[in-house]
C-alpha cells in the first residue's frame, strides 16, 4: 500500500468512526462539497495546514493519524508481498524468528 492509500484509507476510516459524510467534512473543513471525496479516491492530497485541520476535526495529534492500527495493516501488507518471495527454508526460518520475538515478550 502506497502512502497516498494509506492515507486515503486512514482518512476514510477516521470519518467513517465519527459518522460523517465525505461531502458534510469538506464543508465543516471549509472546502468545496466534494474535497475529502478527492482525497479519499487518491486524487488530492490536502495542504500541511488542512491536514491540522482534519487532525484537530478528529480531535488527534498528527502523530495519532499515523500510528493507529492502519500501520499495522500496511506493514502487514508489505510483510506479505515480501515473504512471498521467500524459499521454504527462508519463509520457515522467518517464521521462527516472529515466533520467538512474539514468545519473549
Amino acid at each position: 500500500m502506497s502512502q497516498e492509500e494509506f492515507f486515503a484509507k486512514r482518512l476514510e476510516q477516521l470519518r467513517l468512526e465519527k459518522n460523517v459524510s465525505a461531502r458534510e467534512m469538506s464543508l465543516d473543513l471549509g472546502q468545496n462539497p466534494s474535497y475529502i471525496n478527492r482525497i479519499e479516491n487518491r486524487k488530492a492530497l490536502p495542504s500541511l495546514s488542512i491536514f491540522f485541520y482534519i487532525c484537530d476535526y478528529f480531535h488527534i495529534s498528527p502523530k495519532d493519524f499515523f500510528d493507529d492500527e492502519m500501520n499495522n495493516f500496511y506493514y502487514t501488507g508489505e510483510l506479505i508481498r515480501e515473504i512471498q518471495k521467500l524459499t521454504g527454508p527462508q519463509a520457515q526460518h522467518l517464521l521462527a524468528v516472529i515466533k520467538d520475538i512474539n514468545h519473549s515478550k
